[in-house]
């Protein structure tokens, strides 16, 4: 079996034992990219309690949040841990699109990704994993998303040995699954939940629904 097939064994598995996993949780653009900031370093819990703060502060909204004072965004986005450095991080990013996007999402799209993803790590506090995560959730680019999950995922499933860095991991993805985006998405957050309940840190594998195919190896 050649590793595309596998992979594709894996995730129609994934998606039959745990159903589409509706990521990113978002109203708008803009609420995605806050979401994937946020959530550095914290729990998905976490970073909701803080949107429903900015929501209620009526802040979910470009020129609002490039306008509050970063002290303040800090206090309302407090649940979500490492706040300050969040806010700052959040107002670089939204600087960015003011400055080089005329202060407007839409016209994010009008980019290529590569220069949207060199343009996104350029700015301070923004890593690959928080940048591909804008650009596959809220921009529906087919990049895919790699976390300490996904690598877990595959090492436990003898895919790799644990040696790669981030861009390793991604192009292993990129060059053997079709550029699809809605196969990105799935398949990321269906990996998630596969670590969330099986494949933790020490691997409840014959319960999981991957069990045969990982025999198999």
């Amino acid at each position: 079996m050649t590793t595309k097939q596998r992979l594709l064994n894996i995730f129609e598995t994934l998606l039959l034992a745990f159903g589409k996993r509706h990521w990113w949780p978002g109203e708008t653009e803009l609420e995605v990219i806050v979401g994937a900031i946020l959530t550095q370093n914290t729990s998905w819990r976490n970073v909701e309690k803080a949107i429903a703060n900015l929501k209620a502060n009526d802040l979910l909204d470009f020129d609002a949040l490039l306008s509050i004072d970063n002290y303040e965004l800090g206090g309302i986005i407090k649940s979500s841990g490492f706040y300050n450095q969040k806010a700052i991080k959040l107002k670089s990013f939204l600087q960015v699109i003011h400055n080089v996007f005329n202060g407007s999402i839409y016209n994010i799209k009008n980019y290529d990704t590569s220069f949207l993803r060199k343009t996104m790590l350029g700015i301070n506090g923004i890593g690959p994993e928080t940048a591909d995560s804008i650009l596959l959730y809220a921009l529906n680019r087919p990049v895919f998303v790699v976390d300490s999950y996904t690598k877990r995922f595959l090492y436990n499933h003898k895919l790799y040995d644990g040696s790669w860095k981030y861009d390793d991991v991604q192009n292993f993805f990129m060059a053997n699954l079709p550029r699809d985006t809605h196969l990105f998405n799935e398949f990321h957050a269906l990996i998630v939940c596969l670590c969330q309940t099986y494949c933790k840190k020490l691997p409840e594998c014959l319960s999981c629904p991957l069990n045969n195919e990982y025999q198999r190896e």
